[in-house]
């Protein structure tokens, strides 16, 4: 695996090389003391890593603001969705011309109210793998759980006069296994009603990237990100890699 590979590469003493063949080595000394860009050649050590574990490298970025956030765990996200549920479904917003509603009461000893809508295609239900669902009141394993079965979901809470998405440190969508989020600073969050406009499509495929426009959400990309100190005696140089 990843760490063990590290571990051997520390272990035979990491030799680091740039592609310029042509160039001699260039003391690490010397290059931070020169003026960018320039072109070096390396020899050098590995001496540590961060972060240690894989996962904790995985990060999501806006290419608007340039801004790094962490991946919400799970705690945070169910805590997000508990405080969405205090808020009953609004049943005024149910059975929509674009949307049928669903609304039941759990068993449990919360006595959730949990809504469903299920988004229409020429007044007509789809399939469930071509259906977007919006939900309101389940905890994570339900919207997770339905994310596996639908094409998409959104979760949802009632306001007033619209269906809206919840706080943007909850992802705004989820599709299969991945979870898509929203940059706080950037986003201009819209009604939910403003999904109908892509309901309406001939063949609405409920791609993220058009869902988050018609939502005003600036969608943040998953990224990887490691900084590693490279040392040969002269100086310590910190690499770093950013990819997505």
């Amino acid at each position: 695996d990843f760490q063990s590979h590290l571990q051997r590469c520390q272990q035979l003493s990491v030799t680091v090389l740039t592609d310029h063949q042509d160039l001699s080595n260039t003391g690490l000394r010397t290059i931070l003391n020169s003026p960018a860009p320039q072109q070096y050649r390396i020899r050098a050590k590995l001496r540590t890593f961060k972060p240690q574990k894989l996962h904790q490298s995985v990060k999501l970025h806006c290419s608007k603001c340039n801004s790094l956030k962490e991946i919400p765990n799970g705690d945070d996200l169910n805590l997000i969705l508990q405080e969405s549920a205090a808020t009953a479904p609004n049943p005024e917003l149910h059975n929509t011309s674009w949307y049928d509603s669903v609304m039941w009461t759990t068993q449990d000893q919360n006595q959730r109210k949990i809504a469903m809508h299920f988004v229409k295609h020429d007044e007509m239900l789809q399939e469930p793998e071509d259906t977007l669902l919006m939900i309101e009141g389940g905890t994570l394993k339900e919207v997770w759980k339905l994310s596996r079965r639908f094409k998409c979901v959104i979760p949802v809470r009632s306001t007033e006069d619209d269906l809206a998405l919840l706080d943007l440190s909850a992802p705004f969508l989820l599709q299969g296994s991945v979870k898509y989020y929203g940059c706080k600073q950037c986003s201009t969050p819209k009604t939910i009603k403003n999904l109908s406009t892509l309901a309406a499509e001939q063949r609405p495929s409920w791609e993220p990237t058009e869902i988050a426009e018609v939502l005003g959400i600036v969608p943040l990309q998953y990224v990887f990100i490691m900084k590693f100190t490279l040392v040969d005696g002269t100086g310590a140089l910190n690499a770093y890699l950013f990819d997505y």
